[in-house]
């Protein structure tokens, strides 16, 4: 079984997707479900998680209309304004919908490192772990100390940690974000996805052996039961296309036994997003 537990759809706004600059042209069109099935098909990918872009409750909306339509994807994981003050209600009216997984916040783009540690946004989190619902931490390594802060206080809360942290790839191991990293691993309702690698690189230059010292932490802090594949599409097409980004994590574990390679590339994310069975054809 293979999971792409990282992907994204949105149908283009140019008044709504101001993130999306001029450097990123190539991301200025609509990325429908329809583009993205051809693609796992190719790759031989069982199923799919869709995340998301745009911080709206009619974008999770519309990314779990996606899900009904689409056989592929198995689970979203949206945005519902963690500090507001209805905000239990929002969570448990989306959370009726079997597709709806989890909650994601682009704290990255948030300008207090310890934007997490905020008391409103902590009660939202709050009532996550009731309602079965996971968090996706989007975070620069300038804000790990608030996420190792946010799992200690919430033990009993599934986080993941998106696209390991978001380490600048092209320059040798930062010693902060390796210790941080020890650190935010120690939590055991912690997991981290191997997604959103090539972006970080300079120019979107890179070869497959630059990432390997970053994995290797990742791996060494988090174990394999606790790492997932994704592929960040389509904003991994700024850097490589799909097949690129499956083919750097298959490469690094090539070694590994077949247990670790079936946890960390479906498993995992099974179990994490508590996506219901489906079938799947063994490749």
């Amino acid at each position: 079984m293979i999971i792409d537990s990282h992907h994204h759809l949105w149908q283009y706004n140019p008044i709504r997707d101001t993130w999306i600059d001029e450097s990123m042209k190539i991301l200025k069109k609509d990325f429908l479900p329809a583009d993205l099935e051809p693609i796992l098909k190719e790759n031989k990918i069982d199923a799919s998680v869709v995340v998301q872009a745009d911080q709206s409750e009619s974008e999770t909306q519309y990314l779990l209309n996606c899900a009904q339509d689409n056989d592929f994807i198995k689970g979203v994981v949206g945005w519902v304004d963690l500090m507001a003050y209805n905000v239990e209600q929002r969570l448990e009216h989306f959370a009726d919908n079997k597709w709806f997984k989890g909650i994601r916040h682009i704290v990255q783009d948030e300008p207090e490192d310890d934007f997490m540690l905020r008391s409103d946004f902590q009660n939202g989190i709050s009532y996550l772990s009731k309602l079965g619902l996971t968090y996706d931490i989007l975070i620069y390594p300038r804000q790990l100390p608030a996420a190792v802060e946010l799992a200690r206080k919430f033990p009993k809360q599934n986080f993941v940690m998106d696209h390991i942290g978001k380490p600048i790839i092209s320059k040798s191991i930062d010693p902060f974000w390796r210790k941080e990293i020890k650190n935010l691993a120690q939590f055991p309702n912690v997991y981290c996805k191997l997604s959103g690698m090539i972006t970080e690189t300079k120019n979107s230059h890179w070869e497959m052996e630059d990432f390997v010292p970053f994995l290797d932490e990742i791996i060494q802090a988090f174990g394999t039961d606790r790492v997932i594949f994704g592929s960040d599409w389509p904003v991994c097409l700024l850097a490589g296309d799909y097949n690129e980004v499956l083919a750097i994590v298959r490469h690094y574990i090539s070694e590994f036994s077949d247990t670790e390679k079936q946890n960390i590339m479906g498993l995992n994310a099974l179990k994490f997003y508590a996506l219901e069975n489906f079938n799947y054809i063994s490749h």
